[in-house]
């Protein structure tokens, strides 16, 4: 059995940063009995939205990932608070990313971002019948660009490149299914 090929042997925390926590574990491989370290990436689940108006447009923001060094084409999403469902994160940072509000919202999956290092859950939510309802509200490490693009337009803007987070991508595969 896969499952029963590795054994933890310790795990100890490397850094600790306010969204992430490193840690290190240690285990051992059972068919062969070697040991190895395996860097893992703790941290709270998180939810992208895809975000679509009455009349099909797609809300997308735009800001900088540090990862990347750029500006990145993405849907709104963010780590779940506490006890929070994946809904009513959706809910509330698409409100403080763009100002829009949904008339309905539905999970439509569950994705392990990197489950080689990750420990954390991406959740896929569609929200219909998107409206301006206020002003975005940023934190204060945020400067986002909020854009309108039909539904029609994605898989264009996904072979051109210009929608490249691979995390959004198969989120919107997530949706086409």
């Amino acid at each position: 059995m896969l499952e029963q090929s590795w054994t933890l042997l310790r795990s100890r925390s490397i850094a600790d940063y306010a969204f992430v926590r490193i840690r290190e574990d240690q285990y051992r491989f059972e068919p062969t009995g070697l040991e190895a370290p395996f860097v893992v990436c703790d941290c709270a689940d998180w939810v992208l939205v895809i975000p679509v108006t009455p009349d099909g447009q797609v809300v997308f923001v735009r800001q900088f990932r540090h990862g990347a060094r750029r500006v990145v084409l993405e849907v709104p999403g963010g780590v779940m608070d506490g006890d929070e469902t994946p809904e009513e994160t959706a809910r509330r940072e698409l409100l403080e990313e763009t100002g829009f509000s949904a008339a309905s919202v539905r999970r439509l999956g569950t994705m392990l971002p990197n489950p080689a290092i990750h420990s954390a859950s991406c959740h896929v939510v569609l929200a219909e019948g998107c409206c301006r309802s206020a002003e975005p509200d940023l934190d204060p490490l945020e400067n986002i660009d909020v854009l309108l693009r039909s539904r029609s337009d994605v898989p264009a803007m996904i072979r051109s490149g210009e929608l490249c987070h691979a995390l959004v991508i198969a989120a919107f595969a997530l949706l086409e299914s």
